[in-house]
């Protein structure tokens, strides 16, 4: 196997290179838009409590820390 991949051509391994890469990228993307779904279900859950009244004003930091990681998993998916 390995010996096949030096008989290629450099524009060969180039492209084997390149799909490599983008399957790397897809598997990186599609663990980002699901860790979203979690935040986001998250942040719905943390909403409906505060409306319940079990949670106070006062604890809003699990809601940043939550909404920051929201944030920064959508800055990412450009």
């Amino acid at each position: 196997m390995i010996n096949d991949f030096y008989d290629r051509t450099n524009d060969e391994k180039t492209q084997l290179l390149l799909q490599h890469e983008a399957h790397i990228l897809q598997g990186i993307l599609e663990s980002k838009a699901q860790y979203r779904k979690v935040v986001k279900a998250a942040i719905a859950q943390w909403v409906k409590d505060l409306q319940a009244g079990t949670i106070k004003i006062k604890t809003v930091d699990d809601f940043e820390k939550l909404v920051k990681l929201d944030l920064a998993l959508q800055r990412d998916d450009c």
